[in-house]
């Protein structure tokens, strides 16, 4: 890229340096010094171009840099080198010009790729030392100095810390994690030097994660931009017809030329990609990952949205309400046993037990043989006896004793309930409650306003679970007790009501949904990585906020790409009309169509505005 930019930046300087000497020497009375100036000014740019276009239609593609060249050679051909200097310092300019937008578009992008970090302070038998990332394990424990990047995904250790997770969520202000908090790579560190438990290798860490998709991001195309490829061949041909016809009209090729120059259409070959990026670099700002041009236009033209409940409308982070346990059992020990096996999973009910087992005091230990059920539960080994935890059905099925459903009556209809069973017999259930957001039903709201017709809400929790939450949302459906595959069923079923499909979700069970879905949108800040992943769409930040944002994103990035085609096309056009009647010079074309483009640029960078929720 930086090659590419150099190279850009050089035919600038040869056509400025080519066009400035010319007119240097056309001024004294050296006409003939002042043509092959301009014509040296010229063929270094069209060299590089037919190089281009070459290349471009090996690869199969026919690009709009054809009239570029056609214009240039044309002005050489016919004793104009004035005008295809002008042409190739225009042409030079808006490419460089066209590198300078995208670096300006993309910078909250590139941003995030610049905060990787290299080494880390590891406590070792022998006391600190400096480690490479590569070589942190789970389960160590790293200093975390004032101002240092959070390298690996882990829980705060000893005293409360200060995290600045701006360059994660665009959040200004540094926020407080109390001890067993989770805090994810990529933040860094706002206040006084802490300890941190990592709990996943570097590579799997949420901010390498996030460099790939970033990465994806970054090669990605739009449909749009493939869209204005195939405009580009009806384009050049009614470019081409214009000249031809005003040549053999009026018998003058400098007419034909004059249509060639101010024929360039950056409208096509700049807006598009420029204002896609611009609107990918603001959702990055807002903490809205979005992974591929195709995703952002396709997340301005969803119509239904399936979502999840767990972690999306709800915090995620249930509160313990009740612990009932068979004769055998203490409330602790059935806790520390189930928060035991729960080190090995990712879910937000799983870290709800682990905090809550931390909190008191309870030593846990590590679990062995872990297999999880996607959405259903989880069996394994802890102190070497045979654990599963996981729904009622779930349990009850693993265990030769005991039943999970006699210990749940009196306690309330809308409680999650995590059974657990040791050696096969059932040992007790943990009721917790799993709260509402608070701006649940306003984002559900803005949603609507941003073109969204229906919302199904979407979960594998019990029928009253579902419906006590259903009743306080503004929702069209909802449906509960699903698995895996009956999310991906819901799916096709609003697919073929019509319109495109979104499905929001964050645990592993949501991932073959995501991937069903038209657009899939993870709730990555504490999300599994299956389903940020999978998803095409990643929240950043715990904030369903986000997504209302992201959908104001999408659609005006999308409107912004559309006005600057048509209206830049409709003045090129324009212009070459004019230009076919004689009125606008080779020169004068060329500058009026470096006016039209630098419009079309400036317009296209207005999707790097924050949109305004209503």
């Amino acid at each position: 890229m930086a090659t590419w930019s150099r190279r850009k930046l050089a035919l600038l300087l040869v056509t400025s340096i080519g066009l400035a000497s010319g007119a240097a020497a056309h001024a004294s009375g050296a006409s003939g010094l002042a043509f092959w100036l301009w014509t040296a000014g010229t063929v270094p740019v069209l060299l590089a171009l037919l190089v281009e276009i070459v290349a471009k239609l090996g690869a199969g593609e026919v690009g709009l840099d054809i009239i570029a060249s056609l214009s240039m050679t044309a002005a050489l051909t016919f004793g104009e080198p004035l005008a295809g200097n002008v042409v190739g310092l225009m042409y030079a300019g808006g490419q460089f010009l066209e590198s300078f937008a995208e670096g300006r578009a993309s910078r909250e992008m590139t941003a995030l790729l610049g905060r990787v970090a290299r080494t880390a302070m590891r406590y070792g038998s022998s006391g600190l030392e400096e480690v490479e990332i590569d070589r942190i394990e789970p389960g160590a424990r790293l200093l975390i100095r004032h101002g240092e990047v959070i390298p690996a995904d882990g829980h705060v250790s000893g005293d409360t810390a200060v995290i600045d997770l701006a360059a994660l969520s665009g959040e200004p202000l540094p926020v407080r994690r109390l001890s067993g908090d989770f805090i994810p790579s990529g933040a860094s560190n706002a206040g006084d030097a802490f300890d941190l438990v990592v709990i996943r290798r570097t590579a799997e860490s949420t901010y390498a994660g996030i460099v790939r998709l970033v990465e994806q991001a970054q090669r990605s195309k739009a449909p749009m931009v493939r869209l204005a490829d195939r405009y580009a061949i009806w384009f050049l041909a009614l470019t081409v017809l214009i000249a031809v016809t005003a040549w053999w009209l009026t018998g003058d090729r400098i007419r034909a030329l004059a249509v060639l120059v101010v024929a360039t259409p950056c409208p096509l070959i700049l807006a598009v990609p420029v204002a896609m990026m611009s609107g990918m670099s603001r959702a990055a700002s807002l903490g809205v990952l979005i992974k591929t041009g195709a995703a952002l236009e396709g997340l301005a033209r969803v119509r239904t949205a399936v979502i999840d409940k767990t972690g999306t409308l709800t915090h995620g982070r249930a509160r313990i309400t009740a612990i009932r346990t068979t004769p055998k059992y203490s409330p602790d020990e059935v806790l520390r046993i189930a928060a035991s096996l729960d080190l090995a999973s990712h879910h937000v009910m799983a870290e709800t037990l682990v905090a809550e087992a931390r909190n008191r005091g309870l030593p846990l230990s590590s679990p062995m043989e872990v297999e999880e059920t996607a959405g259903t539960g989880l069996s394994g080994r802890v102190d070497g006896k045979a654990v599963s935890i996981g729904g009622s059905t779930y349990v009850r099925d693993k265990s030769k004793w005991g039943d999970p459903y006699a210990l749940r009556d009196g306690l309330p209809k809308e409680s999650a309930i995590v059974a657990v069973a040791v050696d096969g017999e059932v040992a007790g259930i943990i009721a917790l409650t799993d709260e509402l957001r608070g701006n649940a039903n306003k984002v559900l709201q803005h949603i609507r306003h941003a073109g969204v017709k229906r919302i199904v809400l979407a979960s594998g929790d019990r029928v009253d679970v579902v419906d006590h939450i259903a009743s306080q949302l503004r929702v069209d459906d909802a449906r509960a007790d699903l698995s895996p595959d009956g999310k991906v069923a819901i799916i096709r079923e609003e697919a073929a009501r019509g319109g495109p499909v979104m499905m929001v979700g964050d645990g592993v069970n949501d991932a073959p949904a995501l991937a069903a879905a038209d657009i899939g949108v993870a709730m990555g800040a504490r999300g599994s990585a299956a389903s940020s992943e999978t998803a095409d769409v990643v929240l950043l930040v715990d904030d369903l906020d986000r997504l209302a944002l992201a959908l104001a994103v999408a659609q005006r990035t999308r409107r912004i790409a559309l006005e600057s085609v048509v209206v830049g096309l409709g003045l090129s056009i324009m212009a070459m009309l004019v230009a076919a009647a004689g009125f606008l010079p080779p020169v004068q074309g060329a500058l009026t169509q470096e006016a039209i483009d630098v419009a079309v640029i400036l317009n296209a960078l207005r999707a790097l505005r924050k949109p305004l929720l209503p």
